[in-house]
């Protein structure tokens, strides 16, 4: 009876991943009216971590938004010859930390339809005597490919943090703004990104295509990792927005979040990225000519 209720849980993996989008969004509303109760939202400064840059921790974040723009970032970091910030191996591991956790939030709920279909697939194994490895194994090494994206935007963010971010961690120049959307923009036109989506699209034929699900663990961290390579590669340009935005701006994680979802759930062939694109094109050159 236990067995039966749990197949057929795991067959509505689309009702799953709405609910995982649906609970991301409440936590992401809970945060906002949070920091909305407890925090000066002009500000948006991250009390008690130094998390900000230098003595600028005490400016409001308009007054190191206007100086942002005003000199365009110091000249876009003289022309990107940045001078980061020394960080305390405390606050390198916060910031990795807060990486990490951030994109395990934005991207399970997009990989339980993989995530479930090999769990199911392994329960029909395990009755016919032939068991392959957990579907932990295989999670792990999907996360374990967003942890080394999410500590490559760690150190992003130390390269550009006093220079190109407010204390916020939001953009601190239209240029850089402009560039970045511009950017995400034109990745989603490219040919790597259509090959990257529809790997992420279809989590049968992505299986077909690698040789089947693995009976050890090691090859199942290993599939598991690729699959997560074609989600970062599918996904990298638009988590790059989260430097636009604000790092710590939940309702726009949120927003990101719930785009990369609907980006694989829907088969639109190149519709939806090549008109995300446009419209990112567009903002970016709004951005650099305003």
């Amino acid at each position: 009876m236990a067995d039966s209720a749990l197949e057929s849980l795991l067959r509505r993996d689309r009702t799953i991943v709405a609910a995982s989008l649906a609970t991301l969004t409440a936590i992401s509303w809970i945060y906002i009216l949070w920091l909305a109760a407890t925090m000066d939202m002009g500000g948006m400064a991250m009390p008690e971590t130094n998390m900000a840059m230098g003595t600028d921790m005490d400016l409001p974040a308009e007054t190191g938004r206007s100086m942002g723009t005003d000199q365009e970032a110091g000249g876009l970091a003289s022309v990107l010859g940045l001078q980061p910030r020394p960080w305390s191996a405390v606050e390198a591991g916060v910031m990795a930390t807060m990486w990490i956790v951030m994109m395990v939030g934005m991207m399970l709920p997009s990989a339980t339809p993989m995530i479930l279909l090999y769990a199911h697939v392994g329960r029909h194994s395990l009755r016919q005597g032939k068991p392959f490895a957990s579907t932990g194994f295989f999670a792990g090494g999907y996360l374990l490919t967003w942890t080394g994206f999410a500590l490559a935007a760690t150190l992003g963010q130390w390269l550009i943090e006093g220079t190109l971010l407010t204390p916020a961690l939001a953009s601190a120049s239209r240029v850089f703004s402009g560039i970045v959307l511009m950017a995400a923009g034109l990745y989603q036109w490219t040919p790597l990104k259509d090959v990257c989506l529809s790997q992420c699209q279809a989590p049968i034929v992505f299986i077909q295509t690698h040789g089947g699900f693995r009976r050890d663990p090691r090859g199942a961290v290993a599939l598991g990792f690729r699959h997560g390579l074609y989600c970062v590669g599918c996904c990298w340009a638009l988590m790059a927005l989260l430097f636009v935005g604000g790092i710590m701006n939940v309702l726009w994680i949120a927003a990101i979040a719930a785009f990369v979802l609907i980006e694989k759930l829907v088969h639109a062939g190149r519709v939806l990225p090549r008109a995300t694109g446009a419209v990112l094109i567009a903002a970016g050159l709004w951005q650099l000519m305003a």
